[in-house]
């Protein structure tokens, strides 16, 4: 039986606290797939189609992953993959509430949908996509958090 499972976010920019999270993702499940969410609420950074862009190239390695972007209701995403478990980081403990509140109504909506929280390795504890937007925002060397490739993207946005 494959097991897949979907990691949702929206991934402006993916960091490596995210590919840690994926890779490690990997030595559990089957197939991971990468769901970016439209999310325009949160006013991204970079359009969904980039952000699946450069998730596509960072994790080009990872042969057990696949990316997807996303505008519906997450369970939809899910089953639209076939995926029968959610993945969700948590770096602190302010970060249990939101998601357990998340977890438990998805389990309400579709409780043969499992969620899975996964903690990042310690060197990725504090990283954030916003943290990282607002370093590179103001010329900040943000490469220990992110890849080149994202990198070389937040220098273009931010010229």
């Amino acid at each position: 039986m494959t097991i897949t499972a979907l990691y949702p976010g929206t991934f402006d920019p993916i960091t490596n606290g995210h590919i840690d999270l994926i890779t490690r993702a990997c030595n559990i499940f089957d197939q991971v797939v990468v769901a970016i969410a439209a999310n325009p609420d949160k006013q991204p950074l970079f359009t969904l189609a980039e952000r699946v862009d450069l998730a596509e190239r960072v994790v080009q390695s990872l042969s057990c992953v696949q990316v997807v972007g996303f505008e519906s209701l997450l369970i939809q995403c899910v089953r639209d993959n076939d995926a029968s478990v959610v993945i969700r980081g948590l770096r602190a403990l302010s970060d249990f509430e939101y998601e357990f509140q998340l977890a438990s109504a998805n389990r309400r909506l579709a409780p043969e949908i499992e969620t899975v929280f996964l903690t990042p390795s310690e060197s990725h504890t504090f990283t954030s996509a916003h943290l990282v937007k607002e370093i590179a925002m103001y010329q900040g060397d943000v490469s220990s958090f992110v890849s080149a490739e994202v990198h070389a993207a937040l220098r273009a946005k931010f010229k």
